[in-house]
């Protein structure tokens, strides 16, 4: 038995490390809109981008609350399931999220709280508090970690934006773990008032540059199509979404160059 945990183990940790959305095996991806696009969302304004870059919180004016759920390659042991909520507070807004992955041999959590501003009419800045949790059997030692991530988005000229986002700036001399540091900078444009592109790339301290590119065209009113790239494991994606009064339901599919298809759906509610 102890030994099939052991293999179990192995198995979710050479999963994780293959199949994140980004290059920190942590932190879990959520929204099936920027799955669709290839993740290329650090200049976006969708529910989930806030999660992304917490300076887009500074854009989100209505409550909204939204679920998501990532079936890696059809097993239901390499899920990740996410919610979360905007909350305008003022001039500014807060977000919060919460996402497990895994099964009851090896089980990780990710919790955040973020707040997000604008600065001026073109800058926007946000802050976010993240906690790690990750349980495992056997002599394996759980986790417990707390770190934080910064981001900015500078909007020029009326359709464009750049962005930078910065996880884990913590010094990792101050903790125990050792946890990734990540630095992302993109850009982002509104070719005209139907397409939308983002390309971005991401370095951390244990990976090589990630390069991404995304767009999102609504091909007719309320109903959009998505497709992207992402130089980890040569992925390609796809999507689409519709929204309908209050409530939008996104759909993508990201391929893996040797271990198949990752299916997401998203749900978001925003009452104003």
């Amino acid at each position: 038995m102890s030994s099939l945990r052991t293999l179990s183990v192995s198995f979710i940790f050479i999963f994780t490390s293959l199949t994140s959305s980004g290059a920190d095996r942590y932190r879990l991806s959520a929204g099936a809109a920027e799955a669709g696009a290839g993740y290329a969302c650090i200049t976006g304004r969708g529910f989930w981008a806030s999660f992304q870059n917490q300076a887009l919180l500074a854009g989100q004016n209505s409550f909204s609350t939204g679920i998501n759920y990532d079936n890696r390659f059809s097993m239901s042991q390499l899920a990740t399931r996410s919610a979360g909520a905007v909350i305008p507070a003022g001039r500014a807004s807060l977000g919060v999220v919460y996402s497990t992955f895994g099964y009851s041999d090896f089980h990780r959590m990710f919790s955040g709280l973020a707040c997000g501003l604008p600065l001026s009419d073109k800058l926007s800045a946000g802050i976010q508090i993240d906690y790690f949790a990750e349980k495992v059997p056997g002599d394996y030692l759980d986790l417990d970690l707390i770190t934080g991530e910064l981001g900015i988005v500078y909007r020029f000229g009326e359709n464009s934006a750049l962005g930078l986002h910065v996880f884990n700036p913590v010094p990792n001399s101050v903790r125990k773990t050792v946890l990734p540091t990540a630095i992302r900078a993109g850009a982002g444009t509104s070719l005209n008032s139907l397409l939308n592109a983002c390309a971005e790339a991401e370095m951390t301290s244990e990976n090589d540059l990630l390069l991404r590119m995304g767009f999102e065209y609504e091909a007719v009113r309320n109903f959009r199509i998505r497709a992207g790239f992402c130089t980890e494991n040569t992925s390609f994606s796809f999507g689409a979404g519709y929204q309908v009064k209050f409530a939008a339901v996104d759909l993508a599919f990201s391929s893996h160059d040797k271990l198949g298809i990752t299916s997401s759906v998203s749900i978001i509610f925003k009452f104003k």
